[in-house]
């Protein structure tokens, strides 16, 4: 009962975090400031959004494509379409709970694939840790165009990416150390978790294993040019922004990145944490507010379009396997 009850904390007080955010951003402002905010909605470009999408999309194309290059080492073969639906049932999965959208996509590919649980789980690990140095290398680039002002908007935030880092860093290295203790114990009850903790660790290695590494890398890189252009092109979308500096949409990018964890799929944290770095930069409220919500929008609606796609497509273009 008692466990029942932390689970469902730890889905719903995210999740209502966001919301609070949102009716209190919107009672905080004037009735002419929410008005004004929707109508650079309204009259946004919807050329550009659209590009956004298409780029959302082509990005989760990738990271689907680039899956394989970590499952073929161990002997698997799998169709780019279940990775990408696996992909897409992921990022869904973590609107409704925090971060059980790696869980969901090692189970799916699983289920349709048979790649072993473990063995698809340690090749997600993997390929986080890869995106991790890829969003390390963006901050830096980030902080050499903005140095003092992100600096700035960061401590002001209490947001220190460094501390996420090191924290992720410690976790992955606790986690292969504690793996390799358990797969040479013969302590009874680590022998009956043995075969996960063998699967994981081969997942987690197959990174080092794969034959085409370039190709690898060059996904990986794909993927993040993906996001920024994403991302970048929302400002052509809005005239107030649309002469922004790149220095300060990358600023932007960064806290979005690590705003996106906070609450279910960003909700409420994501558009405002990106507002509030264009507002500290200058940019017009309602302009800036904008570009947070229209940035978040594009991106969610990729996630509940192809997501929930998946989620109905999943069983049944695989009901002959």
């Amino acid at each position: 009962m008692k466990k029942k009850f932390i689970r469902i904390l730890k889905i719903s007080i995210p999740l209502f975090l966001g919301i609070f955010l949102i009716w209190y951003s919107l009672k905080s402002s004037t009735a002419q400031e929410r008005e004004n905010l929707w109508q650079s909605i309204i009259d946004a470009n919807k050329f550009w959004i659209f590009v956004s999408f298409i780029l959302g999309t082509v990005s989760h194309f990738s990271r689907a494509y680039r899956w394989k290059f970590m499952l073929e080492p161990m002997g698997y073969k799998s169709s780019q379409a279940n990775r990408f639906m696996a992909v897409m049932v992921a990022y869904l999965a973590n609107f409704g709970i925090p971060r059980s959208g790696e869980v969901l996509r090692a189970v799916t590919l699983s289920t349709y694939e048979n790649v072993p649980f473990e063995k698809g789980f340690g090749t997600i690990i993997s390929e986080r840790v890869a995106d991790l140095l890829i969003l390390m290398l963006i901050i830096g680039v980030a902080l050499i165009l903005q140095t003092d002002d992100l600096l700035a908007y960061l401590s002001d935030q209490n947001i220190k990416p460094l501390n996420t880092f090191l924290i992720f860093l410690g976790l992955v290295v606790f986690i292969i150390i504690g793996l390799n203790i358990i797969r040479r114990s013969s302590w009874l009850p680590f022998k009956k978790i043995k075969k996960l903790a063998k699967g994981l660790l081969e997942g987690m290695r197959s990174i080092l294993k794969m034959e085409q590494k370039w190709a690898f890398i060059f996904h990986t890189i794909f993927i993040w040019t993906m996001y920024l252009i994403m991302f970048f092109v929302i400002k052509l979308s809005i005239p107030e922004t649309a002469n922004t500096p790149i220095g300060i949409i990358m600023a932007a990018f960064v806290v979005g990145s690590f705003a996106v964890s906070a609450t279910n799929g960003g909700i409420g944290v994501y558009p405002l944490a990106v507002g509030g770095v264009l507002i500290f930069f200058g940019i017009q409220n309602h302009a800036a507010e904008a570009f947070g919500w229209i940035s978040w929008a594009t991106q969610t609606f990729v996630v509940l379009l192809f997501g929930g796609l998946s989620f109905i497509l999943l069983p049944f273009l695989n009901n002959r396997k």
